[in-house]
């Protein structure tokens, strides 16, 4: 059996009721995430996402597939919402960080993937010491565990639908390259971010009527104006930047 484990966690493991499990503190960030610049979000948490952070669209397959991301940071290896190792106050965290150091993986059995994932966690952080147990000594799952299997089944039911939006826009030929430059002031460098993608916003009065109400039934059009609005957070995270510099 192999386990395929999800960007940025490094070995996983099966979650063993008798183990436990050492957990982040609150508002701490994943070690992962904290030389991120764009972490992936979820088909649920655009309109929580838009209120802070830009969502654009990236792909790591020339264009055959999508995936919406929360930005960051406006260079490579910069996460403006972390300050040592604790997450910026007041701000919500994405689902893909609050849920370190459980995921589920992929399963490779006899060289076929197998349609249903695997309850994972990082391996570093099994700790019976200074863990916490996550089942009774009945096998039982403790609440704690309950709300944590609550966010990983949600989620991952939720990457589904994100990736069933995406493929709705780039086969209604939605998404468009864009780029972003911006120079501090007072002297500051110059910054140039590509790799994006957005909706064109000229194209949804060219959709049919069909297109349209599939967008609407399937709930991507609010979704959409809610990524479009979230562009205008590029420049509270140029605000943070400046801040920080």
């Amino acid at each position: 059996m192999q386990i395929t484990p999800p960007f940025g966690y490094h070995e996983v493991t099966p979650l063993q009721k008798n183990r436990k499990v050492r957990l982040l503190k609150p508002g701490e960030v994943p070690e992962f995430a904290r030389n991120l610049n764009a972490i992936p979000i979820s088909y649920s948490e655009f309109a929580l996402v838009a209120r802070e952070y830009p969502i654009v669209f990236t792909t790591g397959d020339a264009g055959q597939s999508f995936a919406p991301v929360a930005v960051l940071g406006m260079t490579a290896g910069e996460n403006l919402f972390c300050s040592g190792t604790a997450w910026a106050q007041n701000i919500y965290i994405p689902a893909y960080a609050r849920r370190f150091p459980f995921c589920m993986a992929k399963v490779t059995l006899d060289k076929l993937e197998q349609q249903n994932r695997l309850i994972c966690v990082e391996k570093a952080h099994v700790d019976d010491k200074a863990g916490e147990p996550m089942f009774d000594a009945k096998g039982q799952p403790l609440e704690k565990w309950k709300e944590i299997e609550r966010l990983l089944t949600e989620y991952e039911a939720d990457l589904e639908r994100s990736r069933e939006m995406c493929a709705i826009l780039a086969d209604y030929a939605m998404l468009e390259p864009f780029t972003m430059q911006a120079t501090l002031a007072k002297g500051g460098g110059a910054m140039h971010m590509t790799g994006m993608h957005r909706v064109a916003e000229g194209k949804i009065e060219h959709l049919n009527a069909s297109q349209l109400k599939n967008l609407v039934k399937k709930g991507v059009l609010g979704r959409v104006y809610a990524h479009l609005i979230s562009l205008d957070n590029f420049t509270k995270l140029l605000d943070r930047k400046a801040t920080k510099a």
